[in-house]
This record gives C-alpha cells, structure tokens and sequence, in this order.
C-alpha cells in the first residue's frame, strides 16, 4: 500500500474537523437565537442521554480495530476477515444498545419530556455502526471522507436555514443535526469496498475480538461519564437554562480542542502499525515530533481561549448566553492536560495493548469529575462543571503518566521537550499583552476579536522563530519546500 503522508492527511484530517465544526459554528449563533436557551437546553440534554447508548452500541470496536487492522491492512483476505468479524459484533452491540434505549424511554418518566428528541438523536446509533469509519483510519484515506464531509455539510446548511426558525423548532435542528452523519455513513458504507469486503458472518472466535474489545469499552464508559456527566447533572440538577449555558462553552471548547487535536487523529493508525510491527526508533521519533508539535499548539490556544473568553461568546450566542463566559475561561484551563492524556491513551498505551491501565486512569477520572459535579453544582452552577472537566483531565493526564512512562520518561524529561515549553510559555505571555492592547484599542467587539486572533499569531510566531524554536523552523522549512516545488 502506498504511504500516506502525515502532513497531508494532518491538513485533511484538519479540514474535515474543520467542515464537522463548521456547521456548529457558522449555525449556533443562529441557532442559540432562534431556539433560545431553554430550546438549546432540551436539545442538548437529549444529546447527551443518546450519547450514552452510542457508546453501548460502539463498545470498543473503532480503537480496537485501528490498533489491529493497521497491522494486516496489506493483507485484502486477512483484513476482510477480521473487518467482517468487528461489523458483526458492532451490529450486535447495536441491537442491545436500541434495546436498553427503549426500556430507559418507557421507565424513567424524566425523559418522557425529550422522548422525540432522543429518538431522533438515536438515529445515529445505527447508522454510525454501518458507517464503519475505523475503514478509513486503518487506510488513513482522508480525501475521501473529507470530500463527503463538504457535501452533507453544505446540503445541512440549507437545511437549516430553510426549517428552522422559531422556538418550537429544535426538533427540526435535532434532524438536520444528524442528517450529514446518517447520509455520510451510507457512503461510506458503500465506499468501504474498495478496501475490503465486509459482511455479517456467524462462524468465528468471538472471545479473541471481545476480551479487548470490552476493556476498551469500559474505558469508553468512563471518556463518556466524564465528558457527557456535566450536561447529564446540570440538566438533572438545575435547569434547562443553565444546561443552555454551559452548552455554549462546552461547545466552543470542544470545538478548540477539535481543531487541535487533527494532528493526532491521523496520526493513530501509523504509530499503531509502527508500534505493532516493532519498529520503535520510527514510532519514537513521530511520538516525540507529535508531542512537541500538540504542546506547541494547545498552550497558546488555551491562553488565547481565556483572554477572548467574553469576546466570543458575545460573538457566537449573544448577550443573553455572557454568564457562559466564565465556565468557557475555566475549561480553557484544561486544554494542555486533555491532549497530552489523549496521547498517552491513543499513541502509547492502546497501542502497547495496555488497555487496563487506561481503563484506570479514565475511571479515576470519571469518578472524580462525578463526584465534583454533585458536590459543586449545587452552589456553582455551569462553572462546577468546567471545573470538574479541568481536574478531570488533569487527573487522567497524571495516572497515564504513571502507566506509560517506561516508554515515553526520555520524551517527557529531555531538554528539548522543556525548551519547547519555555517557548510557548514566553510566547504565550505575548499573546496577552496583545490581547490587552487590543481591548483597549478598539470599541468594536468583532474588530476587537479579530484583530487580537491574527496579532497573537503572528506574535506567538515571531517570539518562537526569536526563541529558535525547532518546531517552528522545521515548519518554516516545510512551507519553503512546498513553495520551491511550485515556483
């Protein structure tokens, strides 16, 4: 199979993240308008309820077959096989996962209230399991699904400005929501077999698949406790209006944390088949470059994040939604600490099939940010909840540590990875000394955010390139490479 290159899959992978937030972004000032924020409230809560059987029905599957795939994907018989075997347990774990929805619907009469919105949020149980995304990781074949993405996300666009248009329409922007995915995972479902053939097939060694599968399910569980338990509290806790809130900053945080994090996405699937064929100076060296690049990145977009916290929620929701801007501050906290767990989990310890441990370090995590939401709340509101998110993430970040640092303590502890972060932190000071500058410059909100977001960079750049920064300038060279190409 041809090799893919890293960086282009970074900026395709980084385009599709973009696309898939682009529709949040470009609709939820629309959308938190027209809806209000009790409307937002009842659709986020809704969300956040379906999430859980979602991940019933994902189990373990999508990290478990990159990590395996990624090794046989030469192979069109061995890889046929075992994606039919992985389509099979997904489409049972599918049926349970409908089957607990339902019995929850008719049990517990709190959710009689959302039954419709939850049912059509449920839609994307299915048709995520048909989709077979992990296909595509394992081949790291991010132009196809990048160029699906800008169709559905275009046709959900006119969508939604064509049906949605007072209070009472938030089931109609629960469907419009989920129609990009559902007719995305058709495609791909159709596409998926110019890789390989998938079937439903009956006859195999279940146990081999399910062992692992499972432990990777629970740490799912705990990812999902922990990042779907504030809005699930909030909305439990307090009311509609306060879950409208946080979902205001819980979504430009995760929008963020997308965007930083495309560079890791792509890069999964060749450290597992690097890892997995053992050929560890080359998976050493791409962790380490990963590592510094994500820290590069994270700590100037969280400084960023709390300079221009009330800036951009005036921007994205309006005046009625300024309350969020301190939950939105305090998330921002937790930036630095989310990627470099999520890379201890995904490009180290799935990888080294050290999946117990990460089942550990995600369930302290969960069982800490639980704990925290139902202590804090109640006298905090939406700020406990971003609160617990940062020590959660914290946390999770520490106990990884412990777990993987035979293999990553050179990484972690060499100079080059502390003069990486000396760079950041002194380039991060310029950035809010512009940021100040800014607000006391202009009395234009939108000017004022502007203005701030391309002098930062450019600041943050400048003092990198001032500090010689090897990151930087190996991407200078990238940029000067490609242009020498092309003249």
């Amino acid at each position: 199979m041809k090799k893919k290159s890293l960086g282009i899959n970074a900026f395709l992978n980084s385009l599709r993240s973009i696309l898939n937030i682009l529709f949040p972004i470009i609709t939820f000032p629309y959308v938190s308008r027209v809806l209000q924020v009790k409307g937002i409230g009842i659709y986020n809560f809704s969300n956040s309820i379906v999430s859980y059987f979602s991940l019933i029905a994902a189990l373990g599957i999508s990290t478990y077959a990159v990590r395996e795939g990624a090794k046989i994907r030469d192979n069109i018989h061995e890889i046929s096989q075992f994606a039919s075997e992985i389509f099979t347990i997904n489409i049972f774990s599918t049926l349970i996962s409908y089957i607990l929805l339902f019995l929850c619907l008719f049990a517990f009469s709190k959710l009689h209230n959302y039954a419709a919105c939850i049912l059509i949020f449920s839609l994307q149980i299915f048709f995520t399991t048909i989709g077979t995304e992990w296909i595509y990781q394992i081949y790291e074949d991010y132009g196809y699904i990048t160029l699906r993405s800008i169709i559905f996300q275009i046709l959900s666009l006119v969508l939604l400005f064509i049906f949605v248009r007072g209070p009472q329409d938030y089931l109609k922007y629960a469907v419009i929501t989920i129609f990009s995915a559902v007719g995305a995972n058709i495609f791909n479902f159709i596409h998926a077999r110019q890789f390989c053939r998938i079937r439903v097939v009956w006859h195999f060694n279940w146990r081999v698949h399910l062992t692992p599968i499972l432990i990777i399910f629970g740490v799912n569980i705990a990812n999902m406790i922990y990042v779907n338990s504030d809005i699930t509290l909030l909305g439990l806790m307090k009311s509609n209006y306060i879950v409208g809130l946080y979902s205001v900053s819980s979504k430009i945080y995760q929008i963020v944390k997308t965007l930083i994090a495309a560079l890791l996405m792509v890069t999964i699937p060749r450290l597992a088949m690097l890892f997995g064929k053992n050929r560890l100076k080359e998976y050493k060296s791409i962790l380490f470059s990963l590592t510094n690049t994500l820290v590069l990145i994270a700590l100037p977009a969280s400084v960023g994040l709390v300079m221009l916290s009330k800036e951009i929620v005036l921007l994205i929701s309006g005046k009625e939604y300024l309350r969020a801007t301190n939950s939105l501050a305090i998330l921002s906290l937790a930036y630095i600490f989310s990627i470099l767990a999520w890379i201890l989990t995904d490009c180290v310890l799935i990888p080294s099939k050290r999946e117990k441990y990460v089942l550990r370090s995600m369930g302290s995590s969960a069982i800490l940010n639980v704990l925290l939401n139902i202590i804090l709340i109640p006298p905090m509101n939406e700020d406990a909840a971003a609160l617990s998110t940062v020590l959660a993430e914290m946390c999770m970040f520490i106990v990884n540590y412990h777990y993987a640092k035979d293999l990553v303590s050179d990484i972690f502890t060499s100079r080059k990875f502390f003069k990486n972060l000396m760079d950041s932190f002194v380039g991060c000071i310029g950035i809010v000394i512009v940021c100040l500058l800014c607000r006391w410059g202009w009395d234009s909100t939108i000017m004022m955010t502007i203005s701030s977001i391309v002098l930062s960079i450019a600041m943050y750049g400048a003092i990198l390139v001032l500090m010689k920064n090897a990151i930087i300038f190996s991407w200078l060279k990238k940029v000067k490479d490609i242009v020498s190409k092309n003249i």
